[in-house]
């Protein structure tokens, strides 16, 4: 990992976000790890915060971001604030550089990543490309999608969609649709508390019309890294949106398995929604689209998968610490193309993150929100 660029914040050095940035910055663990600079430029004026390189060699060596929690003695399922610094902290030591047009923005976007996280963690739903099912709080038609039912309010219903410990069952989902909805929640709960106004446009936009799929990343969403210039294979901000590509062509035409949308938790660990309990490492979810190859089946119509021979394989070879070696070195390559299989592996040039979404500084891209900001 060459570059260290961190984060470069604009606009007043003062207000509720510079205080947090105080917090974060006063922690001990990292004491003079941090590097500030101020310049001036065709925008205006600027600070530029960053980790040392030394710190970006003990904490997250080659931009490997998966242990900084552990080495900074952070519990971040335990404690917020904890899992605020785990987010700030790798933002620190991005090798791209996330700016921020006020340090409102930049604390309400590792806030907003906070709450990604923590709906992460709770949601579970049931596997399925064909079938969509949702709780009694949504109707559904093909030219609006889900939307609300008069007298439902979006937050809880979300809660109501996502939680099983909320609704008391599992609805259907397929992974792509199942991280929009978790991408909402954590949305809607902040723009609760710091933005108000906009919530309200939010939810009646889906009182009318649902949001999703391509129009949803394009609205609410911006990647950053890219196959021209790729983020480390193992750098990953905690809220991260991300995409793991399966490489093989033949079982990446069963419907699903073209690949697996999930989101970073922090601490090594990435969602599994579909297990409760048992998110994925880095390896085993390597593992697992390696082995999609071996679940393929023939006998039908069409070609599908059989997950329980996926999940002895996955088990065989994450109880061999040679063939999991054998598989990663595969896995760990960045990805082919769009329509290439060749020899490329599972790993995304880049990751996905909400849009800044405060007063004076919204960026989201729905129109009838312009009015809010």
């Amino acid at each position: 990992m060459s570059a260290i660029e961190g984060v470069r914040i604009r606009g007043p050095l003062a207000g509720e976000g510079v205080r947090g940035l105080s917090v974060w910055l006063s922690d001990d663990r990292w004491a003079g790890a941090v590097e500030e600079t101020h310049g001036i430029d065709a925008l205006g004026a600027y600070r530029d915060l960053r980790l040392s390189r030394s710190a970006v060699e003990r904490w997250m060596p080659g931009g490997d971001t998966t242990g900084i929690a552990q080495a900074l003695g952070l519990d971040p399922d335990a404690r917020d604030t904890d899992l605020e610094k785990e987010i700030f902290v790798t933002l620190l030591g991005s090798p791209l550089r996330f700016e921020f047009p006020s340090a409102d923005e930049l604390a309400a976007a590792v806030r907003v990543r906070r709450r990604i996280v923590q709906a992460a963690r709770r949601t579970v739903l049931a596997f399925d490309t064909e079938q969509a099912e949702r709780p009694e709080c949504w109707s559904w038609t093909e030219e609006t999608g889900f939307v609300l039912k008069p007298g439902y309010e979006l937050i809880p219903s979300l809660e109501r969609t996502l939680w099983p410990d909320v609704s008391g069952r599992l609805f259907s989902f397929s992974c792509y649709r199942a991280t929009e909805y978790v991408l909402l929640l954590a949305l809607a709960q902040e723009l609760a508390e710091s933005h108000p106004a906009a919530l309200g446009v939010l939810q009646c936009q889906w009182r009318t019309r649902a949001i999703q799929s391509g129009a949803f990343h394009d609205v609410f969403l911006r990647e950053y890294g890219s196959l021209q210039a790729p983020l480390p294979p193992r750098y990953y901000v905690p809220g991260d949106r991300l995409w793991f590509r399966n490489p093989d062509a033949a079982s990446a035409e069963v419907e699903g398995y073209e690949g697996s949308w999930v989101f970073y938790l922090g601490s090594g660990r990435f969602t599994n929604f579909w297990k409760p309990g048992q998110p994925y490492t880095l390896a085993s979810k390597c593992v697992e689209l390696y082995h999609w190859r071996d679940g393929l089946r023939h006998d039908g119509a069409r070609p599908w998968m059989d997950e329980s021979v996926v999940d002895a394989r996955v088990a065989e070879s994450l109880a061999d610490p040679a063939a999991t070696s054998r598989i990663l070195s595969r896995m760990m390559r960045l990805r082919d193309p769009g329509g290439v299989y060749a020899e490329g592996g599972c790993i995304d040039a880049s990751r996905e993150a909400l849009r800044c979404l405060l007063p004076g500084t919204w960026d989201l891209g729905l129109p009838s929100l312009a009015a809010t900001a």
